[in-house]
């Protein structure tokens, strides 16, 4: 099992290089951020990383085709890679579908699935071949080239999936793996594998070589009650995203989640940690002391055949950024990585 460190790029920028040089220090595999408006530029902050790490792999988990257009993926994905000396890859999906609202786009009207999985063709073209000539439904080139070329004789390129069964197929099918975000039960993971399983024998390939990553809400520390505490403030953020039928396959009923979503939708964040009750929190995250997250980790993620934990820290500064909720007792991110380097990694060999 894989662990990576998939941070939110809202602390100060030097805070963040910090963490990213523990990280690398502590043998993470990775260190991911979303490619969104929303937070500060995950390019140009790993592209600063990159000459501070020796080992830690970097990308975009996830960049949304929707937004970013393809070949200047391609173009970044490159430049990151030469920077690292071999360390870039990147996860593809259509964006969140909260952020494109903002910018005026309903996610029904853009053919999501068909969209990256488009977009997946037209970045591995120009990384493998630095040139394209494409007539495509989305993206149209004639003779487009780059000067960026990656130093990986191939990129790793995967699709980020929730809802399934099709983007789940067709990132076994089509790229280098999938990550799933935000669940939390054996029945979710047996689901999301089975899919990713059957793309990958469609396309003759080994399933158990793909990266099969289980992106999660996670939060640790000596004090389990402090760790829940913190995930429960940020649980609700996270589960507006997530399609209904996701939430049932993680045990959660869709209404449920609906007066949290409303709160905060209405930008009332307060209210939606009030309405996230304890037991809410606990299945929709990774929480508590290391041993507790061990143990849901080997009991309901690892046996369905994922290979990579990729870890959304939440610490007492996040929380406070988002929230304005102070908590005292929360472990740092520093405190996390080492925490999860030291007892949680050795649990889940």
């Amino acid at each position: 099992m894989k662990f990576s460190y998939a941070m939110l790029p809202d602390y100060p920028l030097k805070e963040s290089l910090a963490s990213i040089r523990l990280a690398d220090e502590l043998g993470f595999h990775a260190c991911y951020a979303a490619d969104e408006t929303w937070h500060k530029d995950m390019w140009l902050l790993f592209a600063a990383a990159a000459g501070q790490t020796e080992n830690i792999r970097f990308g975009p988990s996830v960049t949304p085709v929707t937004l970013r257009e393809p070949s200047l993926i391609a173009q970044a994905v490159a430049t990151l890679d030469e920077l690292s000396n071999g360390r870039a890859e990147a996860v593809l999906s259509s964006g969140n579908f909260g952020l494109l609202a903002q910018y005026g786009i309903d996610w029904t009207h853009t053919k999501p699935l068909s969209r990256t999985k488009e977009a997946l063709a037209v970045v591995r073209t120009l990384l493998d071949e630095g040139a394209i000539t494409r007539e495509g439904e989305f993206y149209s080139y004639n003779g487009l080239f780059t000067f960026a070329r990656p130093v990986q004789q191939r990129v790793p390129l995967k699709l980020g999936a929730m809802r399934g069964p099709k983007s789940f197929e067709a990132a076994g099918e089509l790229s280098d793996g999938c990550h799933h975000a935000l669940s939390y039960t054996r029945p979710a993971y047996d689901y999301a594998v089975q899919h990713i399983r059957a793309g990958a024998e469609r396309a003759g390939k080994d399933w158990r070589s793909l990266d099969i990553g289980a992106w999660v809400v996670f939060a640790t520390g000596t004090d389990s009650a402090a760790a829940k505490d913190a995930a429960r403030s940020m649980v609700g953020i996270y589960a507006s995203s997530m399609p209904e039928e996701q939430l049932v396959r993680n045990g959660v009923d869709p209404a449920e989640i609906k007066p949290i979503v409303d709160a905060i939708g209405a930008g009332d964040l307060a209210r939606g940690i009030e309405l996230t009750t304890p037991s809410l929190a606990d299945r929709l995250s990774i929480s508590g002391t290391p041993e507790e997250c061990a143990e849901k980790i080997r009991s309901e993620i690892a046996p369905s055949g994922v290979n990579h934990m990729i870890c959304a820290i939440t610490d007492r500064s996040l929380v406070k950024t988002f929230t304005g909720r102070d908590l005292e007792g929360a472990a740092d991110v520093n405190t996390q990585l080492r925490l999860i380097h030291d007892r949680i990694m050795p649990a889940c060999d």
